[in-house]
């Protein structure tokens, strides 16, 4: 399986913070915000990551992740010319999908709690093994109006998807992380414009969801999801992480701890990255790995 960052878009609710770099890479409390996304996929045993981004924010995506080879994986990228919503990152990632599944998860997303990466690697061996066709995640919150929202029956089946509903038929939102088989370009290209111009994820999800084909995995209370689009949420964000690394002396979204733990690289390769950061708390941490 391979693995899609959606980190495009102007950002403009986070203006002015976000006029000279983009949003995704942004700190959220000691990294980059890309630092977030990346470990989820690569938590899910995914080595092989496309970032797509907007033309003037290219450079800098480059400078901070560079090819992925000192982490033991590889990252490429792509541009998007255009905000055409998030579907459209399939039909720009079609050469680099070529024959596989595929993992994408929005930029902006972030995913913590225990036994997350056994999920991750039980969602991607359901698409390999055709036990599912697509898998979205859905996360109860406190004003579903915001988001995608899915429907359950009394069964917890789910019989509907709407996007940013007027009236939510639930409180569950559907989470910016999907996974799909390799159907996912063909359906994507069928796809029309909606109101906001854009291809909506959520008509993408219904093609599945009408072929019966769409698992949601709900995850609960034991996890938090942070959509941090907003200067509020950025902030919630990073006292979250701040708290959460100061409890339990452990580091949330440390790339070179994951590539470790993950076995994509040794611990001769992972004191080496360490040596980058010999001077601050973070370089000391990796060091003590």
């Amino acid at each position: 399986m391979k693995g899609i960052i959606l980190a495009g878009g102007a950002g403009t609710r986070l203006y002015p913070a976000s006029l000279p770099i983009s949003k995704i890479l942004l700190p959220i409390y000691d990294k980059p915000m890309i630092y977030y996304p990346l470990t989820t996929l690569m938590l899910a045993g995914i080595k092989d990551i496309l970032i797509i981004t907007n033309p003037s924010d290219l450079e800098n995506f480059k400078k901070t992740l560079g090819t992925g080879e000192e982490l033991g994986i590889k990252i490429s990228y792509k541009v998007q010319e255009v905000p055409r919503g998030i579907a459209d990152s399939f039909i720009i990632a079609e050469d680099f999908i070529g024959k596989d599944s595929v993992a994408l998860i929005l930029g902006d997303n972030i995913f913590h709690g225990f036994g997350f990466s056994s999920m991750l690697k039980n969602v991607c061996e359901s698409i390999e093994t055709k036990k599912a066709e697509a898998v979205v995640f859905g996360y109860q919150v406190k004003d579903p109006k915001r988001f995608g929202v899915v429907e359950f029956d009394k069964n917890n089946k789910v019989i509907s998807l709407q996007e940013k509903p007027r009236y939510p038929k639930s409180n569950f939102a559907v989470t910016g992380l999907y996974f799909y088989n390799n159907d996912v370009v063909k359906y994507a290209k069928t796809l029309w414009p909606s109101w906001r111009g854009e291809l909506e994820i959520t008509d993408l999800n219904n093609i599945y969801l009408k072929k019966k084909t769409l698992d949601v995995e709900i995850l609960g209370r034991g996890f938090a999801w942070l959509d941090t689009g907003t200067h509020e949420s950025l902030l919630q964000a990073s006292n979250f992480v701040q708290s959460m690394e100061i409890n339990t002396d452990k580091k949330i979204a440390c790339i070179e701890e994951v590539a470790y733990r993950m076995g994509f690289i040794d611990k001769k390769q992972l004191n080496k990255l360490a040596k980058k950061f010999a001077k601050n708390d973070y370089g000391k941490y990796i060091a003590s790995l």
